[in-house]
Parts: C-alpha cells; structure tokens; sequence
C-alpha cells in the first residue's frame, strides 16, 4: 500500500483510507485463503450454511452477494469437494436445496482461522481495544448506509 506519494488532502479522507485499507485487507484475506485452496466465495458460503442451514442456490447466492453465474461454479467446486451437498429441493423441484456436509463444517473451520491469522496482520498496529472500537464504528457506518 503505497501512502507516502498521496496528496494530503487526499490521505485525510475517510474514504480514501477505508478504501485503502479494504484493498490491504482483501489482498491479506486472497493470500490466506488461496493458501488453502480456497476462496472468498467458498469461505462466505459454508458461513452461510453453518449459520442460517440449508438453502436454495439462488437465496445463498442473495444472501452472500454471489453473482448467480460465479454461485453455480462455486456450489460446483464446493460440492466436487464433498463440502456442500446439492439435492432437489421437495417442495419446489425446480430449486436446488444446498447443505454444508461434515467435511464442509472442518473446512469451515479451518477457514476460520486462515481469516483470523489474515484479520490480526490487517490490524497489527491495533490494540485489542482500538480493534473492537474500529469493528464497532465500521458497523455504524455500514449499518447507517442501509
């Protein structure tokens, strides 16, 4: 991240820092994850299903803001994987019904700490305060934007 050339005015912008820092935090979270095999998708998806249970493609697709085209080659790979399984949904058989697996839930977990190793080099310079006060005001934020 290069800060050093960039106009002061510009370097005291709030969304020119977050947008700086997002960019640090995606490469971070690319690098872990692609170390593992893995991807943002994958990680948000089996989250997904942990957390809320089955559902169908097209609602996990909304729910993690997958795009339906990258959503089917993700549910694909996951499920080449024996991470996810797809299965016709009984009551609409139109729909596919998508279900983490148990080798899913340890994948899951090991993402967990891949994404935990990436947020503690992300906030590095932080004090365990300074980063739960830095997660409270980015969720105002994000929150206050609908």
């Amino acid at each position: 991240m290069e800060t050093r050339t960039a106009p002061a005015r510009l370097k005291s912008t709030p969304s020119w820092l977050l947008n700086q820092a997002g960019g640090y935090a995606a490469r971070l979270v690319g690098e872990g994850l692609g170390a593992v095999g893995a991807r943002r998708y994958h990680y948000s998806l089996l989250a997904a299903l942990a957390e809320f249970g089955p559902d169908s493609q097209a609602a996990l697709g909304r729910r993690c803001g997958i795009d339906p085209s990258d959503m089917v080659a993700t549910v694909n790979d996951l499920e080449e994987r024996d991470l996810v399984r797809r299965t016709t949904d009984p009551s609409d058989r139109r729909r596919n019904a998508i279900t983490i697996t148990a080798a899913g839930k340890r994948h899951l977990r090991k993402l967990d700490d891949v994404l935990a190793g990436a947020q503690d080099r992300l906030l590095d310079a932080l004090s365990a305060t300074e980063r739960g006060e830095l997660v409270r005001l980015l969720t105002k934020v994000i929150e206050s934007a609908g």
